[in-house]
């Protein structure tokens, strides 16, 4: 019998495929943590969506909303009266002046970006029905709603 080596008896016997077999398991042990991480989001977005927390950008009211104010009604200083009342309940009207035409009977809210919360809160502080608030989105335009005087200015609330 072949006499043993001090050295043969602390080697290993390495085999050609235990480099692949590691390489292997640090994959497999990669992929099952992205497997859990994946999970794990998927359950918190179900579980978000599912309470209501989440509501959609579209329909959050603006903290500040921006706003035209346009005399369609032909009365001269009705619009810097409103002017004035809707930047003391904290309004920006950044846009003053008359609209194309005159003859408008019904005082509008016309809602330019898609967020029709933010026509409804200023058609809430004139104590304008919700059924003149109405879309046209326009991305050319840089603010969120434009009022328009209408010849029943009268019964807007800073009138009353």
């Amino acid at each position: 019998m072949k006499e043993k080596k001090p050295s043969d008896l602390h080697s290993v016997k390495k085999t050609p495929g235990s480099a692949a077999n590691i390489f292997l398991n640090v994959i497999i042990i990669l992929l099952a943590g992205l497997i859990i991480f994946l999970s794990y989001s998927l359950f918190t977005k179900i579980t978000a969506l599912t309470s209501g927390e989440e509501e959609t950008e579209l329909n959050k009211t603006s903290r500040i909303i921006q706003l035209e104010v346009l005399n369609g009604c032909g009365i001269t200083g009705i619009a810097e009266k409103l002017t004035n009342y809707l930047r003391q309940k904290d309004f920006d009207v950044v846009q003053v002046g008359n609209y194309t035409s005159f003859d408008i009977d019904n005082t509008l809210v016309v809602d330019r970006t898609g967020n029709k919360n933010n026509a409804l809160k200023v058609a809430e502080a004139l104590g304008i029905d919700s059924k003149n608030v109405i879309q046209q989105i326009n991305n050319d335009y840089f603010l969120d709603v434009s009022l328009i005087i209408g010849k029943d200015f009268n019964r807007l609330e800073p009138f009353n």
